[in-house]
């Protein structure tokens, strides 16, 4: 007997794999907007065909077989998603000011998604230490290195472990298809040096301090203080500029030098990636400040490690940050 679409016990079903859904999307499409928007249509497909869904324990799998499909879609002629560090080597600030800083179209660029997007707000430690490492903005660029299936693949064994004859069922293959693609996922993230689980866990009250630390040093505009706290490997880039420095002593120059407008911000914390992050807010009158950008702070090895500025004020709404701060 098929489900019937007219109850809401159907609906709340379906509902309840919508933050599940977002996390997978977004792993396979590289971008928090897309991966809302493809859930989206996975549901609206969904609610169309329910009538076709003969057993409530299969909802999960039918699920993602849909969510899949719509990625593969919108998948379908996009360029691969990228960040600065992907595409060229590091740059000096002054170098960079004498070339300029040209810029790319956002789909060009990993982007981040919010944590309360992709993460349950409770649930195993170990478990959701795991699910934020593969969401850490590295890894998902690593991702889009990938064809569409073993991007699929890799994804639902290595990340939501799912058995070999699930995703076959899933992806109507064969499992020794499904294993030969796990296979060739895998080698390609070994020659990009990363580890199909992401890179080593850090505990969430070192990445706090980091980032209560790394927020009273940059309203106070401390760059001296606030350099003490990054990793001597720091990256530091900001989308849509190809620009991207390593090292503390170029972050520092860049801070007293192009980005000294960001002097008297305000900032307001937020999580992105599996990562602290924080909304920057600058100001023109030292009454209102305006959003800028949302910053995503990789914390590991003791220090920050990487520092991702997101130049897109439209982002804001997504983390629940304020359109704008008044004294």
């Amino acid at each position: 007997m098929a489900i019937q679409p007219d109850t809401i016990a159907t609906e709340r079903d379906l509902e309840a794999y919508r933050r599940e859904l977002t996390g997978y999307c977004y792993r396979m499409l590289g971008s928090g907007f897309d991966a809302e928007d493809a859930v989206q249509e996975t549901m609206v497909r969904a609610w169309r065909g329910i009538d076709k869904l003969t057993e409530r324990a299969a909802l999960r799998s039918w699920l993602y077989r849909i969510a899949t499909n719509v990625c593969y879609d919108m998948l379908q002629g996009a360029q691969r998603r990228a960040r600065p560090m992907d595409l060229a080597s590091p740059s000096t600030t002054d170098s960079a000011l004498e070339a300029g800083l040209p810029q790319l179209p956002q789909d060009a660029w990993v982007q981040p998604v919010p944590d309360a997007r992709v993460l349950p707000p409770e649930g195993d430690p170990a478990e959701l230490a795991a699910a934020k490492e593969t969401l850490r903005l590295a890894f998902v660029a690593a991702l889009q290195h990938l064809p569409a299936k073993q991007r699929a693949v890799l994804i639902l064994r290595e990340v939501l472990r799912w058995q070999a004859s699930e995703v076959a069922e899933l992806l109507d293959t064969s499992v020794a298809s499904v294993n030969s693609a796990l296979q060739r996922a895998r080698a390609t993230l070994d020659e990009l040096s990363l580890e199909a689980s992401g890179p080593t866990a850090v505990e969430d009250d070192s990445k706090q301090e980091f980032l209560a630390r790394y927020v009273d040093a940059f309203e106070r505009y401390d760059i001296g203080e606030l350099v003490t706290l990054l990793h001597k490997d720091v990256t530091f880039n900001m989308p849509p500029f190809e620009l991207w420095l390593q090292g503390p002593d170029q972050v520092e120059e860049w801070m007293l030098g192009p980005g000294i407008g960001c002097a008297n911000a305000r900032l307001r914390t937020t999580s992105a990636n599996g990562c602290p992050a924080v909304g920057i807010y600058k100001t023109t009158d030292g009454k209102v400040w305006e959003p800028f950008n949302i910053a995503v702070l990789d914390v590991k090895d003791g220090g920050i490690a990487g520092i991702t500025h997101f130049l897109y004020p439209e982002l804001f709404p997504a983390f629940g940050l304020p359109t704008r701060i008044e004294e």
